[in-house]
């Protein structure tokens, strides 16, 4: 069997691989919010101020960056101030795009500020543009970042929070093009405007703010917002931060089938497994002709492209409200992620940050919680995030792939070989996906600039495609050792197994 060549030149580091786009997503959506990250303080659930400890140990492992909350769709219909003060007290909402259930506000700017510092990681707030206001935006980042006795400052420390919070990132608005309030990009790219020059900077903490983007491949909504930008033509200011706002947004999801019935999570065919990985492999499509639309108006690259809304999308468990988008994940979800992965790396020049949908019990989790028994399972998706914590921050490398074997698709042929790597100091680490669902795959590593010392390697597979964790067999998908590395001439010499993922670290003189 011919051998596939991945040529990699060690000495020729690219742009850095910010660590923002192994980002999560949290949306009060079904059982991610009430359930998954919190309990309460009365649960018999082990947890801290009613935040599943369970849950934090797991996500601290994969050294998340951040965290997107309170959606999604809900963040158009939520109104801040409802979720702060005793929570006896609190307003009640109706949840009317998620399952049209009633919020009682109980998880809300204090609980979610204590998560991401138990959590040990950065807010990304979403802001409301749909329903909410500019003066209402305003005051929610007056009163999580201002530090001296301002009305919003004071009106945190009469609930309980003394020191302001540091808020780095915040959202203008979401998915303003439906949900988010069904506007032409015209009309949202003023708000957007408006609504950005009114998230100020307090107490240092510096905003970055990004505009809600365009969906898949509407090119036309990228291009307006890039013209509504100031300056970016000008070379004097090309040091300076983008404004009013610094980034924009882009939300694809990976799915197999329409709308209407978007295919089974555990139950597909041979040729589901094949489309959906050409359909995840799609986004690199996207990024690249996105891209090229925002380097038209900004070659200098001030702006940052945040894909905070990305993941697969199947109909849900049978027997689960249909509201709550409940889904298993597999070995497919854990595939479709690392094609994910690599397009990323390859943008890493543009894309600045990324939010897979959603953290736990909705979508491509990386947790599922089982509501009978309380027990934590991690799926196959939380592997491959676990498995790249190495490329948090690294710099990039060119993978120059030869001889990858194809399959006929739906549009194009599909390289059943996926690879990107990074460097960082004394190491490396490398990526690799064989997609091919029947046949094992041997990949040479041309290693070249740098001398490798050292290497070791992990795999992630299965025995089936469809392969999944459950409380009953909660490995069933986990990296072990890969053994199948030898050294070759021109450097390593890697055996993939059928339908895996692997990732293959280096030490360098």
């Amino acid at each position: 069997m011919e051998k596939t060549t991945a040529v990699i030149d060690l000495d020729l580091p690219g742009a850095r691989i910010s660590r923002h786009v192994y980002g999560h997503f949290a949306e009060h959506l079904g059982r991610c919010i009430y359930g998954g990250f919190y309990v309460g303080e009365d649960s018999d659930v082990p947890n801290e101020r009613g935040i599943r400890l369970d849950v934090v140990e797991a996500l601290r492992a994969l050294n998340i960056p951040n965290l997107r909350w309170p959606g999604g769709c809900f963040a158009d219909d939520y109104h801040w101030r409802d979720g702060i003060g005793p929570r006896d007290e609190r307003p009640r909402m109706v949840n009317s795009h998620w399952g049209d259930v009633v919020e009682d506000n109980s998880f809300g700017t204090h609980e979610f500020m204590d998560l991401c510092e138990l959590l040990g990681t950065e807010a990304y707030i979403a802001g409301n543009v749909g329903s909410g206001s500019v003066a209402e935006m305003s005051e929610w980042i007056e009163y999580l970042t201002r530090a001296d006795d301002s009305p919003m400052a004071a009106l945190r420390r009469a609930n309980g929070r003394d020191e302001p919070w540091k808020v780095p990132y915040f959202g203008i608005g979401n998915e303003a093009w439906g949900c988010g309030g069904n506007l032409r990009v015209e009309q949202f790219a003023s708000l957007a405007r408006q609504y950005s020059t009114y998230v100020r900077n307090h107490a240092g903490n510096d905003v970055y703010r990004i505009a809600a983007g365009a969906s898949d491949g509407d090119l036309h909504w990228t291009e307006v917002l890039m013209q509504s930008f100031d300056a970016l033509d000008k070379p004097e200011e090309s040091e300076r931060p983008a404004g009013p706002f610094q980034a924009i947004s882009l939300h694809y999801y990976t799915m197999t089938g329409p709308w209407a019935d978007k295919g089974a999570a555990t139950q597909f065919t041979e040729d589901e497994w094949y489309l959906a990985l050409e359909r995840a492999r799609f986004m690199d499509h996207l990024l690249t002709r996105h891209g090229q639309v925002m380097d038209r108006y900004d070659p200098a690259k001030r702006v940052g492209l945040v894909v905070d809304e990305w993941g697969t999308w199947w109909n849900v468990e049978p027997g689960t409200n249909p509201g709550f988008l409940y889904q298993q994940n597999t070995l497919r979800d854990a595939l479709v992620a690392s094609v994910h992965f690599d397009a990323f790396h390859q943008h890493a020049d543009r894309v600045v940050m990324a939010n897979i949908a959603q953290t736990v019990n909705v979508l491509q989790a990386m947790l599922l919680t089982d509501p009978e028994t309380g027990a934590l399972v991690r799926t196959p998706s939380y592997h491959v995030f676990e498995m790249n914590t190495g490329h948090h921050d690294a710099d990039s490398l060119d993978v120059h792939l030869q001889g990858v074997p194809t399959r006929a698709g739906e549009k194009a042929e599909l390289p059943l070989v996926s690879a990107s790597a990074s460097t960082r100091g004394g190491t490396a680490l490398v990526s690799l996906t064989n997609l091919d669902a029947t046949a094992e795959r041997t990949v040479v590593l041309d290693l070249r600039g740098r001398e490798v010392t050292a290497h070791s390697g992990r795999v992630l597979s299965a025995p089936e495609l469809a392969t999944h964790n459950t409380p009953d067999a909660p490995d069933a998908v986990a990296p072990v050792a890969l053994e199948a590395i030898r050294p070759h001439e021109r450097g390593l010499e890697v055996t993939l197994p059928a339908h895996s993922y692997a990732t293959v670290s280096l030490t360098l003189a």
